[in-house]
């Protein structure tokens, strides 16, 4: 039997134990390793969108909705009426162009490019091509061109891997890589981009999901799951792709490659 003395030496040592395991259940129920959980969407809107648009990239500015599209001898850049869906502006680009991910950064349109080598600018009042910028020049480990974004400072620029490049919009400089990881796992594939409310939106190519990603951790947070969006009959290649976020009026719109319908959805 433990006299009281030896129980007020022993008490110290037990309210550490009592300490250590609740610190391990706290530490345990935040675990960065767990991963992101799944939510559901739910349909606010729809609207019609042109099948014969392989969405590559989507983006609201001052109201209006601008689209680019890929395939080679395909790529567009267009200003797309929500209502109709049909577009207003039409600029074909050239046939050895595969046109990706599109944002507008002040008054100029940025719209990347797959396997070209170089991202191509825009007045975003008029359309008109305004010049070029080498994706080596931005990084020199910069091969492709996936989606692109910014978050009010920088540029973001996926490039199909787990690695989002932040970018200097005056300079075209690679200024920060950021690792997306889900848990513990690499999230590769990341597609078109958007940044929506202090979080970095990225479609998953081939994936149904939409990943919610912390900008300063690189950790997804939360997947939107959208496959009851998608249309029967469609083939692979028309995936998930396509993210607009209208910061004025506080919607969102999705679509995907040669889809017929955009959604306005809320989570």
């Amino acid at each position: 039997m433990t006299s009281p003395k030896g129980w007020r030496r022993f008490m110290p040592i037990a309210v550490l134990a009592v300490a250590v395991t609740i610190a391990a259940s706290v530490f345990l129920s935040s675990d960065s390793s767990a991963a992101a959980p799944v939510q559901r969407v739910r349909v606010v809107n729809e609207f019609p969108h042109d099948p014969s648009s392989f969405c590559q990239g989507l983006v609201v500015h001052k109201g209006n909705l601008i689209e680019g599209t890929g395939h080679y001898n395909q790529s567009r850049l267009m200003q797309v009426d929500l209502e109709t869906g049909k577009p207003s502006v039409n600029v074909p680009l050239p046939g050895e162009i595969f046109g990706e991910g599109v944002t507008v950064w002040k008054d100029t349109i940025i719209q990347l490019t797959w396997r070209n080598g170089y991202l191509i600018t825009y007045n975003a009042d008029t359309f008109e091509r305004t010049g070029t910028v080498r994706l080596r020049s931005i990084d020199s480990s910069l091969r492709e061109g996936w989606g692109i974004t910014h978050d009010g400072t920088h540029l973001i620029i996926s490039d199909g891997s787990p690695i989002l490049r932040f970018v200097n919009p005056e300079t075209f400089q690679a200024v920060r890589r950021l690792r997306v990881t889900d848990g513990r796992r690499a999230v590769s594939k990341l597609n078109e981009l958007e940044f929506v409310n202090g979080e970095i939106f990225a479609n998953v190519w081939y994936s149904d999901r939409i990943a919610r990603i912390d900008p300063e951790t690189g950790r997804v947070i939360g997947w939107l799951e959208l496959k009851p969006l998608r249309p029967r009959g469609l083939s692979r290649e028309a995936a998930l792709n396509g993210i607009a976020w209208d910061a004025a009026s506080k919607r969102l719109f999705v679509t995907g490659k040669n889809w017929p319908t955009l959604y306005e959805i809320e989570f």
